[in-house]
């Protein structure tokens, strides 16, 4: 791997550098003077019940929003999302309620193929060919979870 890849993730997991990162990321993206598709994701911490906002990009698929877990099902916001039954804020411009509903395995394929095409720096995290195909995402779906992005209902 690349030393940029390597400096900001180990195993799978943000380094310290990484951490430090995704939190100047996430203030910056929540400005929104960034491109849409950056956003900040805040969820409640599952353990400590604090506010834990990561920098995300928000993929598009045939006109719906997803947040995909690059790094797989071992990262903190997807445990968050997970332990708030999909309950989370948006912050962009302002803080606006989601729902975050996990798309079922044999769903994501062609939302992760999507993803992997509009975000750039997700694509050292997937185990797949330089020119993926469809199937290529089929056999890695399992261990990329994705949300779609829903409006809350109040």
């Amino acid at each position: 791997m690349p030393l940029p890849y390597r400096l900001f993730y180990r195993r799978r997991r943000p380094t310290r550098w990484g951490k430090l990162l995704n939190g100047a990321w996430a203030w910056l993206f929540s400005l929104g003077i960034l491109p849409a598709s950056l956003v900040a994701l805040e969820t409640q911490g599952r353990r400590s019940g604090q506010p834990r906002v990561n920098a995300l990009v928000a993929g598009e698929y045939e006109g719906e929003r997803y947040l995909v877990s690059m790094l797989g099902d071992h990262v903190d916001w997807l445990r968050n999302v997970r332990a708030a039954g999909g309950e989370a804020f948006i912050r962009r411009r302002g803080r606006r309620r989601v729902r975050l509903e996990e798309v079922p395995v044999e769903g994501r394929a062609p939302i992760l193929q999507a993803y992997y095409r509009q975000a750039s720096g997700a694509r050292p995290h997937f185990d797949v060919p330089a020119q993926p195909a469809l199937e290529d995402f089929e056999r890695v779906a399992a261990r990329h979870p994705v949300f779609r992005i829903a409006q809350r209902e109040t």
